[in-house]
């Protein structure tokens, strides 16, 4: 019961995050939801999370993903700036922040894991990094199973 209550919770939160956006792109917004949707289930399986952790937990974890989205858009740019200035005088530059960007990322997943201590215990926050992990593997698999077959 205590699974299945967590589960509407994280749906219905994913729910209110997907009538808060526009609607333009709508194709790639509602698989993006579908996808997520997806993930906060899957996570909340594997966690195994009480009513209780689950509302603690599920704010602190959208907060960490949107600053992760954040992080991996902004070392995309300065990658992209890097491929552009690679034979400028200000390589050097653009790889500092390249890897800045990298390093704020690592600080990142390191901020994560103390946040997520304080409202889970420590075997939790594990399985979350294997359960984040599995759903990724999942999700490719997905999609190579639905590639065209003249695509290779």
């Amino acid at each position: 019961m205590k699974k299945l209550i967590s589960l509407l919770f994280a749906v219905a939160l994913m729910s209110v995050a997907a009538f808060a956006q526009p609607h333009n792109k709508k194709g790639a917004d509602q698989w993006r939801e579908r996808v997520r949707a997806e993930q906060v289930a899957f996570i909340t399986s594997e966690l195994n999370l009480t009513e209780a952790e689950a509302q603690a937990f599920w704010p602190v974890y959208n907060d960490i993903q949107s600053k992760r989205r954040e992080a991996f858009q902004a070392s995309m740019n300065a990658f992209s700036e890097l491929q552009k200035g690679i034979e400028s005088q200000d390589v050097e530059k653009l790889l500092n922040d390249y890897l800045d960007c990298k390093k704020a990322s690592e600080k990142l997943e390191a901020e994560a894991v103390t946040r997520y201590k304080k409202v889970l215990p420590v075997e939790k926050v594990a399985k979350l990094f294997l359960a984040e992990e599995k759903f990724r593997h999942q999700q490719i698999n997905r999609l190579g199973r639905h590639k065209p077959r003249n695509a290779q």
